[in-house]
């Protein structure tokens, strides 16, 4: 498991991930979409950074480099000391601990930003899924 940047290939993974009930429901990402709005959705992620609203990187296989889901560092509160983590895999890939794995490399990155103090994941409480990708990834409960 790697993180990199979006690539337009990445749009069937994206595509894939439009098909899960909620992922839609927390984020730009349309339900259900085409290719074109996939794509669009690419194009989106890949501006994160440079309006600085934070990092957002596609979670790829290592050895084929095929996107497997999103992962993302958001700083809204970043002048607080503090980032928002989110990630989503699709469910194609899901069930190989790709979500846990790219959290801890999201971590890791996350604390080489200058006076950065924490990370949150806001998860749903019914989401036992994400709760345990967290804590896998060395996250407590609060």
């Amino acid at each position: 498991m790697a993180l990199r940047a979006f690539e337009d290939r990445d749009a069937a993974m994206v595509r894939d991930l439009a098909t899960d009930p909620h992922v839609p429901l927390i984020g730009t990402l349309p339900a259900l979409c085409d290719q074109a709005e996939a794509l669009a959705y690419i194009r989106r992620q890949r501006q994160r950074h440079p309006e600085g609203t934070g990092f957002s990187f596609a979670i790829c296989d290592a050895s084929s480099g095929d996107a497997l889901g999103i992962i993302g560092l958001w700083l809204r509160d970043y002048g607080l000391g503090r980032a928002q983590a989110g990630y989503a895999v699709a469910p194609a890939a899901r069930g190989r601990s790709v979500a846990s794995d790219a959290l801890r490399a999201l971590s890791l990155f996350a604390w080489t930003l200058p006076d950065l103090h924490r990370v949150e994941l806001h998860i749903e409480p019914w989401n036992t899924g994400s709760i345990a990708v967290a804590r896998n990834a060395g996250f407590t409960y609060e």
